[in-house]
């Protein structure tokens, strides 16, 4: 599929998605899809104004479903229009949306674009169908299949690798993801002629082998007794990255981390540094070694204190790795975001990142772009909050502060949080009597969080 850009679409549809981005941003969502579905009906293949069109229905539906579910006569419309007219069909799918978001007009959004050879956008509604219904593998799995079918094998091993986590016993997955790991490694490394990742093992018995011990969880002598056999291969074909990633998921396993990430650096040498899926990987155990580090001093100073002669050593090197995991986390949070830099999603965990360490300037602009997702704006709104706090800028921390809390309903946890932070504000900005409303409304339905009983009883017994 030609994606379009706002460039490349036509004048008329780029004045509407100026003024629906607009009105979104005014939190009139309603408006901007009105806008959004006039613009979508001119230029199909704008996929940034699809895309906006779906969080704007989001938010405007608050993720509540639709009372017909997958049933309305829109339902049935849309399924006679898919085999005469796709184009049709998707824009069916996009009314169901429209009420129901995350519902049964995703599946004929995905079918309809299969249809007309729009592959992103298929992929697009499997991706909003996952959304809404996390735990859902089925879903997962047609997403995947796709995922590795448009060639985007990286993206469908993440999938595949999201199934196991809900279910660890699918073997369907267990092959499928090994599969996709195996393709991107074959695309990165520019072996894209072989049939599958048999191919790149000379011994075929072997592949099968090795396939058939990775699909259980192995006692450890399984595990020695593999990597004895690994090591012997390695030392016959030293250029085979598909053993070199057996023996380093192997050590991983073991929990010897040092080795894994020997030879996962290893194999990511042998793909000239071009597989993403194993730079990802370094980087999340190199995460790991760092928080290992700071378990191992954060306990030791637990239970040595800081009379022994070594603490000050200890502690310092524990600050040190506190900064460095910080560091990091920032960095790759920023990678992501400069191979994704449309994906609200990983504005907001870079700005997330940016405020733990501290960086309030920075996280600021990160968390205001992110505040345009529904999924992660109230999330985006609190921390953008607390940077505020951070820079002493209170009067915008309490203004982000009450209107993260007017939208939400409920007594939540979440409510209670922000209202907590803005009580602290108002206290900070001199202004006692706000700073208590905010405290008794969490009082009134919930006595024991953290210290709002004893400030707000205080001011009856102290007037």
């Amino acid at each position: 599929m030609a994606i379009k850009t706002e460039k490349e679409i036509s004048d008329n549809a780029r004045g509407l998605w100026h003024k629906a981005m607009a009105a979104a941003e005014l939190r009139n969502f309603g408006y901007a899809v009105s806008l959004l579905h006039t613009v979508l009906k001119e230029e199909p293949t704008f996929f940034e104004g699809r895309k906006m069109l779906r969080r704007a229905a989001i938010a405007n539906t608050k993720g509540k479903k639709s009372m017909f579910g997958g049933f309305s006569g829109l339902s049935l419309k849309g399924g006679q229009a898919l085999k005469k007219d796709p184009a049709a069909a998707m824009e069916i799918a996009e009314k169901m949306l429209e009420t129901d978001p995350y519902g049964a007009g995703n599946t004929l959004l995905k079918d309809a674009a299969i249809a007309l050879g729009y592959q992103e956008i298929a992929i697009f509604a499997l991706e909003t169908l996952a959304e809404g219904n996390p735990k859902d593998t089925k879903h997962l799995h047609e997403l995947g299949d796709l995922l590795y079918k448009a060639g985007e094998a990286e993206r469908a091993v993440e999938v595949y690798n999201r199934i196991l986590e809900i279910t660890p016993s699918d073997l369907v997955a267990v092959k499928r993801s090994k599969d996709a790991a195996a393709a991107n490694t074959m695309k990165s490394g520019g072996w894209e002629t072989a049939k599958d990742y048999r191919d790149l093992i000379k011994n075929k018995e072997e592949a099968i082998s090795l396939e058939q011990k990775n699909r259980v969880v192995k006692s450890e002598d399984m595990i020695q007794q593999q990597l004895t056999e690994l090591h012997q291969q390695v030392e016959k074909e030293p250029q085979n990255i598909d053993l070199s990633r057996k023996i380093a998921d192997l050590y991983e396993q073991q929990k010897d981390l040092e080795n894994s990430l020997a030879w996962y650096n290893y194999a990511s040498q042998l793909s000239n540094g071009t597989d993403n899926w194993l730079l990802r990987k370094i980087s999340d155990l190199e995460l790991k070694q760092l928080d290992q580090g700071v378990k191992e001093r954060e306990e030791w100073l637990a239970a040595a204190g800081d009379s022994h002669e070594d603490s000050a050593r200890i502690r310092e090197e524990l600050d040190s790795l506190v900064k460095q995991k910080a560091e990091r986390m920032v960095d790759e949070a920023r990678r992501r975001v400069e191979r994704n830099p449309t994906d609200l999603q990983f504005r907001f965990e870079l700005g997330e990142q940016l405020m733990i360490k501290g960086d309030f300037t920075a996280a600021i602009p990160e968390l205001q772009k992110a505040r345009n997702n529904p999924n992660v704006r109230l999330k985006a709104m609190n921390l953008l909050g607390q940077c505020y706090v951070g820079k002493n800028m209170l009067d915008l921390a309490v203004k982000t502060f009450t209107d993260a809390a007017s939208e939400i309903l409920e007594m939540d946890a979440t409510k209670k949080d922000i209202l907590y932070k803005l009580g602290c504000a108002y206290e900070k900005l001199g202004k006692p009597e706000e700073s208590l409303n905010c405290f008794k409304q969490i009082y009134e339905v919930d006595y024991g969080y953290l210290d709002v009983a004893a400030r707000v009883e205080s001011s009856y017994t102290s007037s």
